[in-house]
């Protein structure tokens, strides 16, 4: 399914469809076939694989393999911490997802609630007339009865 509720055609392609074999991720990353199976290994890239087992990867795994590439070759980053950088990154965009999630729920109850705050003062009776607190007054009122004539 995809994030809008629908069903996902089993034949579109998107960036996560596993479509290269390893000869072509690597002529795409700019890398060794072997240092993909490299980063294989060390769980830096883990494509999909094939009923006999043999490697698919997608074009998010290519641009994973760049990325891994630029920040060990540019930027000096050692294998290990190109890993924590990539499960960091991968947890950060979880959470995302979740906040998302997390407040699309929210607005929705928010409107349910205003909604039936409506209907509640909608019921209420036209002919009745809201109670209104008398203020209370300092004023002082003196009553002096009248005199009879004797």
């Amino acid at each position: 399914m995809n994030t809008d509720g629908r069903r996902r055609n089993p034949y579109e392609l998107t960036d996560e469809s596993p479509v290269y074999v390893i000869s072509v991720a690597a002529q795409l990353s700019g890398l060794h076939p072997q240092t993909l199976r490299q980063y294989d290994r060390l769980g830096l890239v883990s494509p999909d694989r094939t009923a006999g087992r043999g490697r698919r990867y997608s074009a998010r795994d290519i641009e994973l393999l760049r990325t891994v590439q630029q920040l060990s070759q540019d930027e000096g980053i050692n294998l290990a911490g190109i890993k924590r950088i990539i499960e960091l990154e991968n947890q950060v965009a979880a959470l995302q997802a979740r906040v998302a999630e997390l407040s699309a729920a929210v607005d929705g109850a928010a409107r349910a609630m205003q909604q039936r705050e409506a209907q509640v003062h909608a019921s209420y009776r036209r002919d009745l007339v809201p109670y209104q607190d008398v203020q209370q007054t300092s004023a002082l009122v003196v009553w002096r009865p009248k005199r009879s004539a004797d």
